[in-house]
């Protein structure tokens, strides 16, 4: 249930629809549960007390998902999970956990799609913005599986909150499948800032205000799993949606 929350100002734009009453039964109190670290100056200025922000009635945005985003899974499926994540972040470690659990479950059978979105938290995390620049390399490079053998990687060898992958960087590039020389012509020349930067502000936009943020994409509707929520819950959500969408109860 433990995020880490961020601050920034939201501009007013069209509230998006939300309307999976029993999924948001389920998560809201998540939304209520937010630490106690806020975060200010750099690229964004202050805005509401994270500790508010499943109550707050901002109004945002939410990009749909398209062609451009790390997908992992059928991109047609039923329902898409779309996490704002943070590699740095010892929380959204625990909620990839989780997720590499809900994909072998439900991904395999094509009812989940997972969607990775960058959101480092710079503040707490300086390396974090750099990670995220490193895995679009990778992406640009080596195309989607390669992304998720480098995501993976780096979650899956993060064991305390001072891990950091940059000493090892060009390694789980190289492991991913791209060249070596490549990767540290890219990663050097700072080409991902931007794209890193506008996937921030697409979450600050769409109203995360900490890591992990996972958006439930159901049609047209949208809720939200606020913090590193156990499998156990998000499993709940999964299957009261599918038994909404298919009409009948899901088998334990």
């Amino acid at each position: 249930m433990e995020n880490e929350p961020t601050t920034a100002t939201v501009p007013a734009q069209p509230a998006a629809k939300e309307s999976l009453a029993v999924p948001i039964a389920i998560v809201i109190a998540a939304g209520l549960i937010a630490g106690a670290i806020y975060l200010s100056g750099g690229k964004t200025p202050t805005a509401p007390v994270a500790g508010t922000a499943g109550t707050e009635e901002t109004e945002t945005t939410f990009r749909p998902v398209d062609d451009t985003d790390h997908i992992r899974g059928n991109p047609n499926a039923p329902i898409l999970l779309v996490e704002y994540s943070d590699y740095d972040c010892p929380f959204c470690k625990n909620f990839d956990d989780t997720m590499q659990q809900i994909m072998r479950e439900y991904g395999e059978t094509g009812k989940v799609a997972w969607v990775y979105r960058h959101m480092p938290l710079e503040q707490l995390h300086p390396n974090a913005s750099k990670i995220a620049e490193a895995a679009e390399c990778v992406a640009k490079l080596g195309g989607n599986a390669a992304f998720w053998k480098f995501s993976d990687r780096v979650f899956a060898e993060k064991t305390n909150r001072d891990f950091t992958v940059m000493s090892r960087i060009t390694e789980y590039a190289t492991d991913a499948g791209v060249d070596s020389d490549a990767f540290q012509n890219c990663y050097a020349s700072g080409e991902m800032a931007d794209k890193v930067a506008n996937s921030i502000q697409e979450g600050f936009d769409a109203g995360v205000r900490g890591t992990p943020h996972t958006f439930v994409i159901v049609g047209n509707d949208k809720t939200s799993i606020n913090g590193a929520q156990p499998y156990s819950v998000v499993k709940q959500i999964i299957d009261n949606i599918l038994e909404q969408v298919e009409g009948s109860p899901t088998a334990n």
